[in-house]
C-alpha cells in the first residue's frame, strides 16, 4: 500500500529537517532518513516501509494518509540560521475601534495590497515559515479582504487572524480560510470595555463561540490594565468554559494612545504578577540561550519590516527589499548579552526586548518579568 503525505503537513528544513502538521501546529523534527522518506510520500507515487510502527505513528499524528494527494507545493530547500518561523503581516491599521491602550494610534490608512500580501506570502513560505499572523488595525476592515481569504489557501502555512470580534459574523466564518482566530478580550464587560468601548464585550464574546462552533481554533489575548486586575479569575474560568486553544497575557507598552491615558497603566510591581496568568504555548516560540522574538518578524501595512511590530518606527527595511534581505538584517540577541543577573534567565528569556528598551537599556532588564518571576 502506498501513502501520502497529508494535506494538512508540509515538509520544512529549519534548523534540522521537520515536518509541521498545519492544522494541530504541531511540529516534528526528523532525521535525514525519515526526512528523505517522507519527502517521497509528497510525490505523486507516494511511498511504503516496512517499519509498520514509524507508518502507524505517521498515521495517527495526520502526518500520513492512505488517499493520494497531489498537492503544488514550495521547494524544500535550507532555511537561513536562525529560521524565520513566524510573520506578523499587518494588512492594515484601519480599524472599527479606538481602544486607549492601541500602539498605533491613528493610522494612515494605510493598507498592504493584495499583490503584496502575495509576493509576501510566497517568499515566506519559500523561507520554510510556518505561521502568519494577519493583524491589523483590524485586519477585516481591509478594503479587498474578500480577495485575501480567497488567496489563503494558496499557501500552506499556519494563517492565524487577529480580531477584536466586532464583525466575526456566522456567515463570514463559514467561509473564512484561516486555521486559528485570535479575538481580544481585556476583562470582564466592565473592565474591557473601558478599553474597548460600550457594547463591545458580548460581541468579542460571542465571536469567540461562534468561531469555535464552526470549527476554528481559538485563543484570546489579554492586556493587564488597571481596570480589570479584578477580573483575572473569572476571566479564566470563562475561558476554560468557552474552550479556548490559548489565553495570551501582556502588558502593553507605552505607545501610541496609551500615552493620553496613562490611568490604565499598570506599574512592573503588580503587572508582573498578572503575566502568571494565561495558559497554552503563545504563537510563536524562541529557543535556549536566546531572547524572545529569535524566529519572529513583522511587515506593517506601509510596506516596513522590523523585528516586531513594537520596533516599526526602527524598520531594517521594507518588503521591496524583499523578506530574505530583511530578515537578515535582524541580529538575534543572546542571553548572554543581557544585563540580567538572575538564576531563572533561560525560563524567563529576558522578557520583552522593547520594555526594557522603553525602561532605556535594550539590554537591560524587563522589570515586568522580574516581578513575574519575583527577582527584584
Amino acid at each position: 500500500m502506498a501513502y501520502f503525505l497529508s494535506s494538512d503537513a508540509v515538509l520544512r528544513w529549519l534548523e534540522v529537517p521537520s515536518v509541521y502538521h498545519i492544522r494541530k501546529d504541531d511540529l516534528y523534527e526528523l532525521d535525514e532518513d525519515s526526512f528523505r522518506f517522507i519527502r517521497k510520500c509528497s510525490s505523486a507515487k507516494g511511498c511504503n516501509s516496512d517499519d509498520r510502527e514509524f507508518i502507524d505513528y505517521c498515521l495517527s499524528e495526520g502526518i500520513l494518509t492512505e488517499n493520494r494527494i497531489v498537492s503544488v507545493r514550495q521547494p524544500v530547500i535550507r532555511s537561513a540560521n536562525p529560521s524565520l518561523r513566524y510573520l506578523e503581516m499587518q494588512i492594515t491599521d484601519r480599524c472599527n475601534l479606538r481602544c486607549r491602550h492601541c500602539y498605533i494610534g491613528d493610522g494612515t490608512s494605510s493598507e498592504l495590497s493584495v499583490e503584496h500580501m502575495r509576493s509576501i506570502l510566497r517568499q515566506f513560505e519559500a523561507m520554510q515559515g510556518l505561521r502568519v499572523m494577519i493583524t491589523g488595525g483590524e485586519p477585516l476592515m481591509h478594503g479587498y479582504f474578500e480577495e485575501i481569504n480567497e488567496m489563503l489557501p494558496d499557501f500552506f502555512l499556519r494563517k492565524v487572524l487577529f480580531s477584536n470580534g466586532l464583525l466575526l459574523k456566522t456567515d463570514l466564518l463559514k467561509r473564512l480560510h484561516v486555521d486559528e482566530i485570535q479575538v481580544s478580550i481585556d476583562g470582564l464587560e466592565k473592565a474591557h470595555e473601558a478599553l474597548r468601548g460600550r457594547g463591545t464585550f458580548k460581541k468579542a464574546v460571542r465571536a469567540v463561540r461562534q468561531a469555535i462552533d464552526c470549527g476554528f481554533g481559538v485563543s484570546v489575548a489579554t492586556m493587564v490594565h488597571q481596570k480589570n486586575l479584578s477580573d483575572f479569575g473569572k476571566m479564566e474560568e470563562l475561558f476554560i468554559r468557552l474552550g479556548i486553544k490559548d489565553w495570551t497575557v501582556d502588558i502593553p507598552c507605552l505607545e501610541g494612545r496609551l500615552k493620553e491615558n496613562v490611568e490604565f497603566i499598570v506599574p512592573p510591581e503588580i503587572g508582573g504578577k498578572y503575566l502568571r496568568y494565561g495558559h497554552g504555548e503563545g504563537l510563536h516560540t524562541g529557543a535556549p540561550g536566546y531572547a524572545c522574538g529569535l524566529h519572529l518578524m513583522s511587515v506593517m501595512a506601509d510596506g516596513r519590516v522590523a523585528k516586531c511590530s513594537f520596533y516599526a518606527d526602527s524598520p531594517v527595511g521594507s518588503i521591496k527589499e524583499g523578506l530574505r534581505k530583511c530578515w537578515h538584517k535582524i541580529r538575534p540577541v543572546r542571553l548572554c548579552e543581557l544585563t540580567c543577573d538572575c538564576n531563572v534567565i533561560d525560563s524567563c528569556r529576558g522578557g520583552c526586548r522593547y520594555r526594557a528598551l522603553q525602561l532605556g537599556n535594550p539590554l537591560g532588564k524587563d522589570l515586568y518579568k522580574c516581578f513575574y518571576y519575583d527577582k527584584i
